[in-house]
């Protein structure tokens, strides 16, 4: 059993900066990937940015330069900087988590979600 546990979203005017963490727990032997998407109303879940197990990343082109992810490998936590916030970047941000457990199971996990608005 896995995990996952979502903090850090708020109201923020635009320009301003938030930080999310995804903190995972459980029946955990390793973590691969992780990863934020977010969801706007009215809109399809779509990726914002991963993290590899050795810390390659990729990022949507609409967050390049403003937001960053990062992992603590012995937190088992991902985060996401967010900085020169844009109304458009409104929407519930979901993290996911994949690895394996003890018992040699793949798993993938996502969040519950943290609502980020950003005000104009």
């Amino acid at each position: 059993q896995v995990q996952l546990v979502e903090s850090g979203g708020g109201l923020v005017q635009a320009g301003g900066s938030l930080r999310l963490s995804c903190a995972a727990s459980g029946s955990i032997l390793s973590i691969d990937a992780m990863g934020w998407y977010r969801q706007a109303p009215g809109k399809q879940r779509e990726l914002v940015a991963t993290i590899t197990s050795i810390s390659s990343t990729n990022y949507a082109d609409s967050v390049k330069g403003r937001f960053t992810i990062s992992r603590d490998n012995a937190k088992k936590t991902v985060y996401l900087q967010m900085n020169s916030l844009k109304p458009e970047d409104t929407a519930v941000y979901y993290c996911n988590v994949q690895g394996h457990t003890t018992g040699w199971r793949t798993f993938a996990y996502w969040g519950q979600g943290t609502q980020v608005t950003v005000s104009s």
